[in-house]
């Protein structure tokens, strides 16, 4: 990893839209026959690209019994208290709706309404991840989203893992299909003989995922488009060099297009660190994956000062920040843009992603400049609530027609004006 000058700071804006045409293409294609041909396309796709022939595409119950007996009773109580710090943080997230009334009588408010159903898109094939089934899964119960379908691509078995399915048990999903890719968002999105038409969908995946959550966006709503694994730390010369690359190593190993960053006071801490991160790699199991994220996508700043760092960090905007400073929380309302905010040396940060209780689905390439973490309001609407009063338009009317006249708008105008007339 190398010490690098702030004039070449990196930049983390690396869209799906870099990817090809070709595969653009190909997303389209799956897309069009999901739409078509239902069920028969998923099964033929799922056979085509998961190299196994389903008879059934719904997760059955006594697939489920047996994966949760399959697991041993610590990693299901291990899962189970996940589940509980995940509901307890998105249950302070939830929103009332709210009204008021004016001296005139007018009533305004808003109403907050859940989504009728969404659908949950979890990585598999070639691993399992119940992280991702709990993070999708429980902002849109707490939310109150009756409907929650979850898909996932099969292994060679055809089954989903046991852990994906047990996390989904214990979070309360009803329905799960054996399905991914590309066509796994065209069956959410679309509707198919089997898979429900769903209002959103949510969670990370391929090029071919995030592409596809792109064209069906409109149809239905989606959460992002997810781009690689990022995280930066910024330090002082308190920092644990040591824990440092361990952290920046644990988003490295994610992608080759993952990036990790160090951005430090401590010219000292920073030698520290990339002789720390070459030594980890050595015995990494996914040595060659995090080994080209650190040459590609991975760097260490110096800087003259703190302040200055959180400037830096905020021209990064990354989805993982950790503070690991003698004072991280004095330098918390410094930092504008970042996905989740890590204090102190034991906020490591495989902490959010499984277990203390924030959502581990992050913005990504540059987006915390303007997005959030998934949260609870991604999954209500609000409507606008009006109730004018005889008062307010006997008062306010030819303002408003006024107003719509200004605009050329005639209709408008006289909808208002006939009111005004009759009294």
């Amino acid at each position: 990893m190398k010490i690098q000058p702030l004039s070449e700071l990196k930049t983390l804006e690396r869209s799906v839209e870099q990817n090809t045409e070709e595969q653009r293409k190909a997303v389209l294609e799956i897309l069009k026959n999901v739409k078509l041909e239902g069920d028969k396309a998923l099964l033929n796709y799922t056979e085509k690209f998961d190299g196994v022939s389903l008879s059934s595409l719904e997760v059955t119950k006594d697939e489920i019994d047996e994966a949760v007996a399959s697991l041993d009773q610590e990693m299901i109580d291990i899962i189970s208290e996940a589940a509980l710090n995940i509901h307890e943080y998105h249950e302070k997230q939830k929103r009332q709706s709210w009204f008021f009334t004016r001296e005139d009588g007018t009533m305004l408010g808003q109403k907050v309404t859940s989504l009728d159903s969404v659908g949950v898109y979890v990585p598999g094939g070639t691993a399992a991840y119940p992280s991702s089934v709990l993070m999708g899964v429980i902002p849109a119960a707490v939310a109150g989203v009756e409907e929650i379908i979850l898909v996932s691509p099969p292994g060679k078995d055809g089954k989903l893992p046991a852990a994906v399915l047990a996390a989904a048990s214990i979070a309360g999903v009803k329905r799960m299909f054996k399905i991914g890719g590309a066509q796994a968002i065209g069956a959410l999105a679309y509707g198919t003989g089997t898979v429900p038409k769903t209002d959103k969908i949510v969670g990370p995946g391929n090029i071919y995922v995030a592409l596809a959550k792109r064209e069906v966006f409109g149809v239905c709503d989606i959460d992002m488009i997810a781009g690689p694994s990022e995280i930066a730390v910024l330090a002082d010369e308190t920092g644990n060099a040591k824990y440092i690359a361990a952290d920046l190593l644990s988003q490295a190993e994610h992608d080759p297009r993952s990036a990790a960053f160090l951005v430090t006071t401590s010219k000292d801490l920073a030698e520290k660190v990339a002789a720390e991160v070459e030594s980890q790699l050595n015995d990494l199991p996914r040595k060659e994956i995090a080994a080209q994220a650190v040459r590609d996508y991975g760097a260490i700043y110096i800087v003259d000062s703190l302040p200055e760092g959180a400037e830096v960090i905020n021209r990064i905007a990354p989805e993982h920040l950790e503070i690991m400073t003698k004072d991280p929380m004095s330098l918390l309302g410094k930092i504008r843009h970042a996905g989740a905010i890590f204090l102190g040396e034991y906020s490591s940060e495989p902490v959010g992603d499984y277990f203390a209780g924030s959502n581990h689905v992050l913005p990504t390439s540059g987006t915390a400049r303007f997005s959030s973490p998934l949260n609870v309001d991604d999954f209500t609407k609000k409507s606008s609530v009006i109730r004018y009063s005889e008062q307010a338009m006997k008062e306010n009317g030819h303002k408003i027609s006024a107003f719509a006249r200004l605009e050329g708008l005639e209709a408008h105008a006289r909808a208002i004006d006939y009111r005004l007339e009759d009294k």
